[in-house]
């Protein structure tokens, strides 16, 4: 029995809320409403058009498509991070920012000593840039057996984003 009255329930506030989402979107008749006058529209006293209304217009007015604002305070553009020193080289990274929003993250500087140094780089690199783009922060997980490159790429990037007031 109680399960009866809890699917009723659901039903009944469904249906409440579908008649009010098409009253806000349509114009509707109510049963045992007074009908509109059907009598041709009034015209200016001086014959020359229609006679102003005395009532508003109640339809919607137009909306313009929403776009999500951007954090309060941060700034658009290309942001250079510090320098940072690793026992491998100097790694330096810049961000650009455009509507609130990390658009992509450039290396300038990457660990440049030895072979080994720089093929760790071009794994690790794109699997970071890929990390910040999607996590909108400087906040993403180390990249196994790139320690030092990592910690200087987001050591660099979170100084660009402080330049930005970018927080997340």
């Amino acid at each position: 029995m109680r399960a009866r009255s809890a699917i009723i329930a659901s039903l009944a506030s469904g249906a409440i809320l579908l008649i009010g989402w098409q009253a806000g979107n349509q114009p509707t008749t109510l049963t045992g409403a007074v009908a509109p006058s059907t009598a041709p529209p009034a015209t200016a006293p001086d014959g020359t058009g229609p006679a102003p209304s005395a009532t508003p217009s109640s339809a919607p007015a137009p909306s313009a498509p929403v776009t999500p604002a951007a954090p309060s305070g941060v700034a658009a553009g290309t942001f250079t991070g510090s320098q940072i020193q690793t026992p491998y080289g100097t790694v330096q990274v810049k961000a650009e920012i455009a509507g609130g929003r990390i658009t992509d993250v450039i290396a300038l500087q990457m660990t440049d000593q030895g072979s080994t140094s720089m093929e760790i780089d071009q794994q690790a690199v794109p699997m970071l840039r890929s990390e910040v783009l999607s996590s909108q922060s400087a906040h993403v997980d180390m990249v196994s057996g790139a320690t030092y490159t990592t910690e200087g790429y987001l050591t660099s990037l979170q100084a660009a984003l402080d330049a930005a007031h970018f927080t997340r």
